[in-house]
């Protein structure tokens, strides 16, 4: 919907007041310049201008419903001849009927009709420019309103595909840890579909929080822990330290989940021996940073999977963030492999544009 320039107060206003200043420039040069009277230089000034006033707004108010492809310009040349005829008609046949018996002032307006069409010609494709370019800017904004929305409205929806993949991803691998637990320990399998349950209906809660703050998200880490607990008994043992700074600062929901389990399943997985995995959470520079560790052999196979938790949550930074390098991953001491993701807390947490 596009918005005619003068509906717009500041333009209004300014457009009144250069129309007034015209007219009385107009009337202080006949009247003082030409030697007419007052009521002559007067009805001139104020009659000329107000039908070259109500011309442009005429003009300005048709481009507002229909503008010519740059094919059809020549369509605008003849509607502003058009108008040019017919104002300067107008004001010739006012002032005529009001000054008939003024001689000199009817020679005058003879010799400069040719004057005052040109001016009005002038003015009206002034006018007729003017408009044209308001009213073509205003669509590109509005086409640009409608880009942006629509590609944030994409990225929405890929932030929303990404998260609700994230649950069945780890539905699918718990369930096959509840089949293999129901082979050797029946009632720990018991348990775990308990927790299970538990995780999940978490999950149900908090499905519509796009953020969610590290004490929240902590929680949500822990039910999943103790399901894997369940299955690994006293070969895993977490060691969390979290900075107290920290509880308050906000991170993507179900975000560390996908790391947490990685890092169980390659500490894990292809080995008997018990291991730790360490879980730190500390500030740095404006940035909410969380490292996860895990002991792994390099000479080991690592255990086949899908690929998809990692690669979801580098794809969800990116849309949130612009960022490629904010999930990052290192070996240390050749047996040990390190995560580091690293939120900015700069962003406005409502924002996910």
């Amino acid at each position: 919907m596009t918005t005619p320039p003068l509906t717009i107060k500041p333009i209004a206003l300014g457009s009144g007041i250069a129309l007034a200043c015209i007219t009385l420039a107009c009337g202080l040069i006949l009247y003082f310049e030409l030697n007419f009277s007052w009521q002559i230089a007067l009805a001139d000034s104020v009659i000329s201008n107000a039908l070259l006033a109500f011309g442009c707004v005429t003009v300005s108010n048709m481009l507002g419903y229909y503008q010519p492809k740059n094919e059809r310009m020549l369509f605008l040349v003849l509607l502003t001849s058009a108008f040019t005829v017919l104002i300067v008609f107008l004001g010739n046949y006012g002032l005529t009927y009001l000054f008939a018996k003024e001689k000199s002032y009817l020679g005058f307006l003879e010799f400069s009709r040719s004057f005052r069409v040109i001016i009005a010609f002038l003015c009206l494709n002034w006018c007729v420019l003017v408009n044209i370019l308001w009213y073509r800017l205003e669509e590109q904004g509005e086409t640009q309103k409608r880009l942006l929305s629509a590609q944030n409205l994409a990225k929405e929806a890929e932030l929303n595909k990404l998260r609700h993949q994230l649950q069945p991803h780890f539905l699918f691998n718990s369930l096959n840890s509840v089949y293999a637990l129901t082979i050797v320990n029946p009632t720990e399998a018991g348990t775990m579909i308990t927790k299970l349950a538990a995780f999940l209906r978490g999950t149900l809660k908090r499905d519509d929080e796009v953020w969610v703050n590290v004490a929240e998200e902590m929680e949500y880490i822990q039910l999943y822990l103790d399901i894997e607990k369940v299955r690994f008994s006293h070969r895993l043992s977490i060691d969390v330290a979290i900075a107290e700074e920290t509880l308050d600062l906000c991170l993507p929901g179900t975000l560390l989940q996908p790391i947490v389990e990685n890092a169980i399943k390659f500490g894990l997985y292809n080995t008997q021996t018990a291991i730790t995995i360490t879980i730190k959470v500390k500030l740095e520079q404006q940035n909410l940073v969380i490292c996860v560790a895990n002991p792994y052999d390099p000479e080991m196979k690592a255990s086949k999977g899908t690929g998809f938790g990692l690669s979801s949550i580098k794809r969800r930074l990116y849309l949130l963030f612009g960022d490629t390098n904010l999930l990052q991953t290192e070996t240390q001491n050749q047996n040990l492999y390190i995560t580091t993701l690293k939120i900015p807390q700069k962003n406005d947490k409502n924002d996910t544009n």
